[in-house]
């Protein structure tokens, strides 16, 4: 007599190996997927550069996030909280900072939970350098 059909071991093998390609198949998108979300801080950092550029030519210094761009604290996708310090004539730094499961993008080692960009008369430093697009 033959009988059709699977075993409880064949079952158990085969959802043990789906179990552990799935467990691969996450570990290997979670740091795309931060990586992605990454520059959705980048944009929301360019976006108030321009804004500040736009405000200093009609006034005598740059402007608060408030001044230049309407008091938006968070980035259009809400993974990263906005600030602008150290506003002068001539200076201004705009913060990113990543919120919830953002804040443990990495690239090479160097932790991208923060993004910088700081221009001071007429030169931008992004850091961390690595976290920002080529």
């Amino acid at each position: 007599m033959k009988r059709c059909g699977f075993t409880v071991i064949e079952v158990m093998v085969v959802t043990v190996i789906v179990a552990i390609l799935t467990i691969i198949a996450m570990a290997l998108y979670t740091p795309q997927e931060l990586r992605g979300r990454r520059i959705d801080g980048v944009n929301a950092i360019l976006a108030i550069a321009l804004a500040e550029e736009r405000y200093r030519s009609t006034n005598t210094q740059y402007g608060t996030l408030a001044q230049a761009y309407n008091s938006v604290t968070a980035s259009p996708e809400g993974y990263y909280t906005l600030s602008v310090s150290g506003v002068t004539a001539s200076t201004y730094t705009i913060t990113a900072t990543a919120q919830g499961n953002q804040a443990n993008d990495a690239q090479s080692g160097t932790s991208c939970a923060t993004l910088q960009l700081a221009v001071s008369n007429g030169t931008s430093t992004k850091t961390p350098a690595v976290c920002w697009p080529s």
